[in-house]
């Protein structure tokens, strides 16, 4: 194989890197566990059929491109008929050479040491240009490595200088050996498309590297996010439904005595709560659960009834989306949950009112202790959890103090919110 031979370019290699860019499980380069499909809760990514990760396979292929540029100087320095010494040498540079390489096509090249970039390109400089002394322009392929090298290491407005300025040079072995210019026209631009195929392979690498580790990063995300759904879905349910089985047990407890059919509706009613919060509970796992703000506030007016607090009530919403619905009727148990729990209420204020494409529901009450601090690890999560849902539908909430003891909560949504990933893509 003479000087002139060159290993095909990288046909095709996007096209394989991005078929296993979807590697279901395996390792980084650090070493580091990505999740299986499984265990990403099947975010959606497409599973390879091969047992090499992304990067390992990226990896490979950048040292078989190393290896066949180094075979094709091996090959040419056997067909100069060379003697034992001076073969032995040229194995001796080509292998420390390869080596460097290999350093310098790792990934992370910018965290390095700036002595550690200096030492390794010194002596590449030395191995690439001291041995043609020796081997002539048969040793002129190894200058791909160098110019590729420094396109990797340095900055760009000084690598790419430079770069220009290692394939100009190769432009002198063969007019100083009396070959045609050809040869040496030839010799530098073979000089640069190995530089650039060894610069293009390393980033192409690292590339899949870091997509393949945000790969998993995003499945882990998608894992927690879908977790504090199902916490907050349920706290929203359970809270609510927990808080009225007490309260209406309690009742049924104390008007046992003196009047049993008003505790055998009682009971009846917690029958009923319990069998919903059952529903509740198994829809949620499965996120099927679209609550109603008319059906909430029925719900919560019967709920506060029942425990001695006069309402008042007007609901005129007009009509909205499904989420804001759901959400709003969250909000709404929500208080109500908070009510019940945590305050001597007398009479509440329930209202939904529309303005424009804005919906605004107002809950005021009674009988606030401001300086209660629920005990409970667990407490007090409820609220925040609920503007982060309004966030969804372009909402906002806010609590004020509307006068002594007195507790006025205000949520507002879009009726018809965009579409979350439009949002996103924005």
């Amino acid at each position: 194989m003479s000087l002139h031979q060159q290993p095909d370019g990288p046909d095709g290699l996007a096209a394989r890197l991005q078929a296993k860019s979807g590697e279901s499980g395996g390792r980084t380069e650090s070493g580091r566990a990505e999740p299986s499909r499984a265990e990403s809760g099947g975010a959606g990514f497409v599973e390879d059929r091969d047992d090499l990760p992304a990067p390992r396979l990226a990896r490979v292929i950048l040292t078989a491109a190393l290896l066949c540029y180094l075979l094709i100087t091996v090959l040419n320095i056997w067909s100069a008929r060379l003697e034992p010494p001076l073969f032995a040498t040229a194995l001796s540079c080509l292998t420390a050479i390869f080596l460097i390489q290999l350093r310098h096509s790792r990934p992370g090249p910018c965290h390095r040491p700036r002595w550690e970039t200096t030492l390794t390109l010194s002596a590449q400089a030395l191995l690439t240009y001291l041995p043609l002394v020796l081997f002539d322009a048969v040793w002129g392929a190894m200058a791909g490595f160098f110019a590729g090298s420094l396109l990797l290491l340095l900055p760009s407005n000084v690598a790419w200088f430079l770069y220009a300025g290692v394939g100009l040079s190769m432009l002198v072995p063969p007019l100083l050996e009396g070959r045609p210019v050809l040869d040496s026209v030839y010799l530098c631009q073979s000089t640069l498309l190995t530089g650039l195929v060894v610069f293009g392979l390393t980033r192409l690498a690292d590339l899949v590297n870091v997509l393949h580790e945000t790969r998993g990063r995003l499945a882990r995300m998608a894992v927690t996010k879908e977790r504090l759904r199902f916490a907050r879905d349920l706290h929203d349910l359970l809270g609510y439904s927990l808080s009225a089985i007490t309260l209406k047990s309690e009742l049924a407890r104390r008007v046992m005595p003196t009047h049993p059919e008003r505790a055998m509706e009682e009971i009846h009613e917690v029958l009923e709560i319990s069998r919903q919060s059952l529903s509740d509970i198994r829809m949620v796992a499965s996120r099927l659960r679209d609550m109603s703000l008319a059906e909430e506030a029925a719900s919560a007016e019967s709920l506060l009834v029942s425990a001695g607090v006069s309402v008042q009530m007007r609901m005129e919403p007009g009509v909205m989306s499904r989420r804001t619905d759901t959400v709003l009727a969250a909000v709404l148990r929500e208080a109500v949950t908070n009510l019940i729990r945590h305050s001597e209420a007398t009479r509440c204020e329930i209202r939904a009112t529309r303005s424009g494409e804005r919906v605004r529901l107002s809950v005021l009450n009674d009988g606030v202790d401001h300086a209660h601090r629920d005990p409970s690890p667990y407490g007090g999560t409820g609220l925040d959890s609920l503007a982060a849902r309004l966030g969804e539908v372009g909402g906002t909430m806010s609590t004020t103090r509307a006068g002594e003891g007195t507790l006025l909560l205000v949520a507002e949504a879009d009726a018809f919110p965009a579409d979350p990933q439009k949002r996103e893509r924005r």
